[in-house]
C-alpha cells in the first residue's frame, strides 16, 4: 500500500498542480480561457476513459508490471511536457500523463477491498488517504514558488522523483500476481476496443459540445452532445450483448444490479464534478480575480490540505461505526456550504476568511473520500471488485471532466454576461461576480449531490437487487 501510495501521489500531483501554471501557461502561448482549460480538461479525459482498462490490465499484466508501465509513462509525460516548445506538444504530454494517472488510481481500492478484512478496511483507507492527499495539499504550495521562481514548466518535472521512488518501491514490494492471487496471463481475456471506443468517442463528444455551448456554433454542439447520448445508448446496448454471450466487456452490468453501488456511482459522478470543478476554479479565482500571486496560491490552501489529512484519518475509523449515507451526506453538505459562502469574499476581505472556508471544504471532503467507494463496493462479489472499482472511478472522473469544462464554460459565460473578460489586468466588481456565481453552481451540484447520497443504504444482509 505504501508503494501505491508514492504512485498515486504522484498522478495527483499531476492532475492538480497545473491548475497553478494555467494563468502563466496562457499568457506564454497566447492561449484564449476556452484553450487554456483543455489542460485540466484533455488530462480528465486520458484519465476517465483509461480507468476502464485497468482490470484488464491487470489479469494481463499483473500488479507490477502494471504499475511500473503507468509510472514509466506518467514520467515520461511530465518531462516532455516541461520541455514542450509547442502547446498542442504540451497537451499531448498531459493526455499522456492522464492515461497513466487513470490506470493506477482504481488499484488501491482493489487491493483495500481483497487484503484487509471488513473491520480493517476503513482503517486502511483513512491511512492511505492521509498519504494521498499530501499530494493537493503540498503541490501547489512547491507548485506556486516553483512558478514564481523558475516558471511554468518546472511544474511539469515535479512528478518525476515520486515516479522513480515509486518504481523502485514496486520491485521490492509490489507483487506480480494478477487480483486474487492468479497468475498474469498473457493469454488472457482481450481488451473489449469496441467498448472503450465507444466511452472514448462518448466523453469526447460530451466536453466538446460543452465547449461549443458558449461561443461556437450552436448547431455543433447540438450534434456533438446528441453524439454523446448515441454513443452511451450503443455502449450500453453492447454491454447488454457481451452480458449474454458471455463476452468479456469494458464493464460489467451485473454492478448494477447492487443498490448500494448503483446509487454511490450517481453519487460520485455528481460529486466529481463540482469537486474537480472547483480544483480548476479556485486557482484561478485567487489570482485574476483576488490578484494574489501564484506562491500565496499554494500557501493559503495548504492549512486546508492538512486538516483534510487529519479528517481522513478520523473519518476513516468511522467507516464502520456510521452508516455511510451519513457520513457522505454530510460531507457533501459541508463542501456544499464552503463554496457558498465564497461570496462574501471581496478584495479587503481577510485571507484567514479564505483559508476558512477552503478548510470547511476540505472538511466535508474528508469525511466522503474513504466512505463513498468503501460503501458503495462492500456489496459486490469478490470477482467484480476490480470491475467495480474501475467503473465508479470511471464516472467519477467522467463527472469532474465534464466540471472543469463546465466551470471554464459558466465562467467565460458570466464575465462576458457582466462585461469583463480574463485577458484584461486588474480585477473588478464585476468580475468578482461572475466568480461567486460560478461558485454558486458548485453548490448547487453539491447540493443535487446529497439527494442522491441519501439513498446509499443497503438492504439487509447486503443482498444484491435483482436485475
Amino acid at each position: 500500500m505504501l508503494s501505491l501510495m508514492v504512485g498515486v501521489m504522484a498522478s495527483i500531483m499531476s492532475s492538480t498542480v497545473v491548475n497553478v501554471a494555467i494563468p502563466d501557461l496562457s499568457h506564454h502561448f497566447a492561449l484564449t480561457q476556452e484553450r487554456a482549460q483543455w489542460v485540466s480538461s484533455g488530462f480528465m479525459v486520458a484519465m476517465t476513459v483509461s480507468m476502464l482498462t485497468t482490470p484488464w490490465l491487470l489479469t494481463r499484466f499483473g500488479y507490477r508490471r502494471t504499475y511500473v508501465g503507468t509510472m514509466l509513462l506518467l514520467m515520461a509525460g511530465g518531462i516532455a511536457g516541461g520541455a514542450a516548445a509547442y502547446y498542442p506538444l504540451v497537451l499531448g504530454a498531459r493526455v499522456a500523463e492522464g492515461f497513466a494517472a487513470g490506470v493506477v488510481q482504481p488499484i488501491p481500492a482493489i487491493i483495500m477491498l481483497r487484503a484487509f478484512e471488513p473491520s480493517e478496511q476503513g482503517r486502511a483507507s483513512g491511512l492511505f488517504g492521509m498519504g494521498v492527499v499530501l499530494a493537493p495539499a503540498l503541490g501547489p504550495s512547491i507548485g506556486g514558488l516553483l512558478v514564481d521562481l523558475f516558471g511554468w514548466r518546472s511544474i511539469f518535472f515535479m512528478v518525476v522523483p515520486f515516479c522513480l521512488l515509486s518504481i523502485w518501491l514496486a520491485y521490492r514490494y509490489v507483487p506480480t500476481s494478477a487480483p486474487g492471487g492468479m497468475s498474469a496471463a498473457s493469454g488472457g481475456p482481450r481488451l473489449d476496443w469496441r467498448g472503450l471506443t465507444l466511452g472514448t468517442v462518448g466523453t469526447l463528444c460530451l466536453l466538446n459540445g460543452l465547449l461549443e455551448i458558449r461561443g461556437g456554433d450552436p448547431l455543433l454542439a447540438g450534434g456533438l452532445l446528441f453524439g454523446a447520448l448515441l454513443a452511451l445508448a450503443v455502449l450500453i446496448a453492447w454491454l447488454h450483448r457481451a452480458r449474454r454471450t458471455g463476452r468479456e466487456a469494458l464493464i460489467n452490468l451485473d454492478l448494477f444490479g447492487y443498490r448500494t453501488y448503483t446509487m454511490g456511482t450517481l453519487v460520485a459522478f455528481i460529486y466529481g464534478t463540482a469537486l474537480f470543478g472547483s480544483t480548476y476554479l479556485l486557482p484561478v479565482y485567487m489570482q485574476m480575480a483576488l490578484e494574489l500571486p501564484a506562491s500565496h496560491v499554494g500557501t493559503i490552501l495548504l492549512p486546508s490540505g492538512i486538516v483534510l489529512a487529519i479528517t481522513i484519518g478520523l473519518a476513516g475509523r468511522l467507516t464502520t461505526r456510521l452508516p455511510t449515507r451519513v457520513l457522505v451526506g454530510g460531507g457533501l453538505v459541508l463542501l456544499a456550504l464552503s463554496f457558498a459562502l465564497m461570496p462574501t469574499i471581496g478584495l479587503r476581505t481577510g485571507l484567514w476568511v479564505l483559508v476558512a472556508w477552503a478548510t470547511l471544504g476540505r472538511i466535508g471532503l474528508g469525511f466522503i473520500l474513504p466512505s463513498l467507494n468503501l460503501g458503495a463496493m462492500r456489496p459486490l462479489a469478490k470477482n467484480l471488485i476490480p470491475q467495480g472499482a474501475s467503473a465508479i472511478n470511471f464516472l467519477r472522473m467522467l463527472g469532474g471532466a465534464a466540471g472543469v469544462s463546465l466551470c471554464a464554460l459558466v465562467l467565460e459565460w458570466r464575465l462576458a454576461a457582466h462585461g469583463d473578460v480574463l485577458t484584461r489586468a486588474g480585477t473588478s466588481p464585476a468580475r468578482l461576480a461572475a466568480f461567486n456565481e460560478s461558485f454558486l453552481l458548485l453548490a448547487a451540484i453539491c447540493g443535487l449531490a446529497v439527494v442522491a447520497a441519501w439513498q446509499l443504504r443497503d438492504p439487509p444482509g447486503h443482498v444484491p437487487l435483482d436485475q
